[in-house]
């Protein structure tokens, strides 16, 4: 996980309709980048769901809500139109931006170790700047608390 107070790292990746996005386009607004396993788990929907639930107030402050995985843009395309979600879902299938984040990591389950995205969410302020950073999400409850934030 990186640090607060050091510049969050640039990226440009592709959105849910292949659009692309990069995070200095957003140069003036808090942005929240949390970073999730797979699309259309059970954490992870209902992580996405919190945030699309939440974002009419994130947004009256000023605040966009981006969303990173692995997964395809073919695959966010579904997982956006399954459960109605009203956000950007960035895909980074060469990990380059998950691990520019440190979110690639070594993970067990089971039994076994494999390597995976930790869920991870940022808080970045309005000059770039990572103000919050949290790798223990808890995925239900994870927009909230980013509320807190603000």
């Amino acid at each position: 996980m990186l640090e607060t107070g050091i510049k969050a790292p640039l990226f440009t990746l592709p959105d849910q309709n292949g659009k692309m996005h990069s995070l200095d386009e957003y140069r003036g607004k808090k942005v929240i980048l949390y970073f999730y396993p797979k699309d259309n788990t059970p954490g992870c929907t209902s992580q996405a769901c919190g945030y699309t639930a939440h974002l009419p107030q994130f947004e009256e402050k000023g605040a966009v809500v981006l969303g990173i995985s692995k997964d395809s843009v073919e695959s966010h395309k579904r997982f956006e139109e399954k459960h109605g979600l009203k956000f950007t879902l960035l895909s980074d299938e060469n990990l380059e931006t998950i691990k520019a984040y440190d979110v690639w990591k070594e993970k067990k389950s089971f039994g076994k170790t494999y390597m995976g995205v930790v869920r991870t969410t940022y808080l970045i302020d309005e000059d770039g700047i990572i103000v919050k950073s949290n790798d223990k999400v808890n995925a239900a409850e994870d927009a909230e608390k980013m509320m807190e934030e603000f």
